[in-house]
């Protein structure tokens, strides 16, 4: 997410950045000429019916995604995966958007299972082609990017994708706001507005990277009974393979043993949520993916205690979507995020997939 102070920096990058469709403030109607003058203008090109595949190559490593329209459902039906809860605000703007502009502009990104599929073997043999994109982009991270136009491959991906669920890894406000904007529209099962721009990645795919986020808490007590550790490095040591976590408050880290599968939900459950008890836990906590900064802002006296946590189990984040359990807020950060205006998804009533 680009912060609101770093907007007219990507707007000054060029007169075409992307950030001119995805976040135009409150100026919807604008988002939507932008777009019409790009199409009509030949800044943006239309593709035949076409799948992508999308590489990024970052740090010494490579993930690869498929980019297609993938058909909505609602969470009901068990096949698209929520994992975290959301808040009205955000759902209402991009709702707003894309009432004006008719567009998935940018893509969801999804994780699916794809072991035994056939799905990888598909998308590394188009990976192995000339690329029709490369480029680079922020934090050092190079692009690559292919177009699927064969239908023979786009029915051996459907084929592979169709019994597989999907968790959703970023973008649970935007899917709940195609769900609605499709729900508004009323088009057939066939229309375009059915379906949302989807970037999926296989969760064995070896350059998916799920960075885990602290906490650090407003107001509260001291919890004690852990394990005393010296340094923060050493409390983070102690965190992989086990459910705990770590916690500083008094210039003091300890590491905390919980009870259960996951040490996000059980921190919540066993420790934040009895500190605050009926208070709303998003009222008084502050995430970073910095332990350090977490550190300083208790020592600086912004919060009162930080806990810190291991990067989450990816296939147990699965498992607890599947069962319809949904995590605590900022249960996942994935890196790098895909970036926007690789592939836009035009939603007009006269397409049909």
């Amino acid at each position: 997410m680009i912060p609101e102070t770093e907007v007219a920096r990507y707007e000054a990058l060029s007169p075409y950045n992307v950030v001119r469709l995805t976040r135009p403030g409150r100026d919807y109607d604008n988002a939507a000429r932008t777009f019409h003058e790009w199409e009509s203008g030949g800044i943006l090109a239309a593709d035949p019916l076409s799948m992508y595949v999308h590489e990024v190559r970052f740090a010494g490593r490579r993930r690869r995604d498929l980019i297609a329209a993938l058909r909505l459902q609602p969470y009901e039906d068990r096949v698209v995966l929520p994992h975290e809860r959301t808040h009205r605000g955000p759902k209402e703007d991009r709702l707003a958007l894309m009432r004006a502009t008719g567009v998935s502009l940018e893509p969801l990104w999804f994780l699916y299972e794809g072991r035994g599929s056939g799905l990888p073997h598909i998308i590394d043999v188009v990976g192995e082609r000339v690329p029709a994109v490369v480029f680079k982009g922020p934090e050092e991270t190079e692009h690559r990017l292919w177009v699927i136009s064969d239908p023979a491959l786009h029915a051996a991906i459907h084929v592979a994708l169709f019994p597989l669920p999907v968790l959703i890894a970023d973008g649970h406000h935007r899917y709940e706001t195609a769900l609605a904007y499709a729900d508004e529209m009323g088009d057939p099962a066939d229309a375009a507005s059915r379906f949302t721009l989807a970037l999926l990645t296989d969760l064995d795919d070896p350059g998916l990277e799920v960075l885990p986020t602290h906490r650090v808490l407003k107001t509260g007590v001291a919890v004690t009974g852990g394990e005393e550790k010296a340094t923060l490095e050493e409390t983070l040591a102690a965190l992989p393979g086990r459910v705990a976590a770590g916690a500083y408050r008094d210039h003091k880290f300890q590491v905390l043993p919980l009870e259960g599968e996951m040490a996000l939900v059980e921190l919540h459950s066993q420790v934040i949520d009895n500190i605050l008890g009926k208070r709303s836990p998003e009222d008084f906590l502050m995430y970073t993916r910095d332990p350090a900064e977490a550190v300083r802002w208790v020592d600086e006296g912004a919060g009162s205690a930080a806990f810190f946590l291991d990067s989450p189990d990816l296939r147990l984040v699965l498992k607890l979507a599947q069962e319809g359990k949904t995590l605590p807020q900022k249960s996942t950060y994935f890196h790098p995020k895909p970036p926007s205006g690789m592939v836009f998804f035009e939603l007009g009533q006269t397409r049909h997939l």
